[in-house]
């Protein structure tokens, strides 16, 4: 079962809404604009080591890559776990900030995570925010009203690359988010049944790929050249698992394609808290100064000065 808060309509309001032009609730509240794009999309890859985009010969990673802005040493969080390197990931701060160190589904024991997030700062500037969680444990990201839309399973479910990418996709068709995550676990879930680096798992990457691919397109159908397309991962793995502190767990990719994007390769350190203040910065909207993330602004061309308050 899915938990889904307001997107839930689409299918029964899809017709109204693809003859009213879809609904953009961002059109409805103007705003002072100094960002690089009005619109970012961030899209995870759980589990995918930053080596595995060329072992597995993932070919839309690698085209942008070519055409965008990209680091191979970006480095995650310990634990290099799915639930807390997301939580940095969306918070911009470090676990012994944001306080989530475990990795399983604890809603109602541990209750969400008490610190803002990406989508609470957006909210507050007007901006317009959905994601779409693959596993049940990030419901603890969820707060009661950001992201403004949200999917997530409960229980065991996992949502694979290809219903997710059908979800996002048909998404974008009425809506039209300032700010929108998406979580792809398919490399995740083969490294754990077979191996990181098997056959299987850069059998997942390329699915996981495609994924992106579908979803970037989709994005340019839906924002023109008014967009940023993020990809990282939460963490690598080696054997079976993951969360030490070896290269293989911690060394993630980070890609950033689309508009302002400064081609080539990022020498700059990136951690993966930085993924949260780059995307506000982006969206001309003030990062947190408490935060530990900052912007990865050598991986644009022009600098973006954060919005007045609405």
């Amino acid at each position: 079962m899915m938990t889904i808060r307001r997107a839930a309509a689409l299918a029964v309001l899809a017709p109204a809404l693809a003859a009213c032009g879809g609904l953009n609730r961002s059109a409805a509240t103007p705003r002072t604009f100094d960002g690089v794009a009005r619109h970012v999309v961030v899209i995870s890859v759980d589990g995918l080591r930053a080596d595995a985009i060329e072992a597995a010969g993932a070919a839309n990673l690698q085209r942008m890559m070519r055409e965008g802005a990209w680091s191979l040493r970006a480095q995650t969080i310990l634990p290099s776990r799915t639930l807390p390197s997301h939580t940095s990931m969306i918070t911009g701060q470090p676990p012994e900030v944001h306080g989530i160190t475990f990795n399983d589904e604890r809603v109602d024991a541990e209750g969400r995570v008490t610190v803002p997030t990406m989508f609470d700062v957006a909210d507050k500037a007007g901006l317009y925010t959905a994601a779409y969680f693959a596993k049940a444990k990030f419901r603890h990201l969820i707060h009661p009203d950001a992201p403004d839309d949200v999917e997530a399973p409960r229980g065991l479910e996992v949502v694979m690359a290809p219903r997710m990418t059908q979800d996002v996709v048909q998404f974008l068709q009425f809506r039209r988010p300032d700010l929108l995550f998406v979580h792809i676990p398919d490399p995740d879930i083969a490294g754990h049944s077979v191996g990181w680096m098997s056959t299987p798992y850069r059998w997942a990457v390329r699915r996981a790929d495609a994924a992106v691919e579908q979803i970037r397109r989709a994005a340019v159908r839906t924002f023109g050249d008014d967009v940023v397309v993020i990809v990282t991962a939460d963490h690598g793995g080696h054997g079976r698992d993951h969360g030490t502190d070896a290269p293989e767990d911690m060394t993630i990719p980070w890609i950033a394609w689309g508009t302002g994007v400064k081609p080539g390769r990022i020498e700059a350190p990136i951690r993966t808290f930085d993924t949260a203040a780059t995307t506000l910065w982006l969206l001309g909207v003030e990062v947190p100064a408490d935060w530990a993330g900052r912007p990865v602004e050598s991986a644009f061309d022009r600098p973006a000065v954060a919005a007045p308050a609405p």
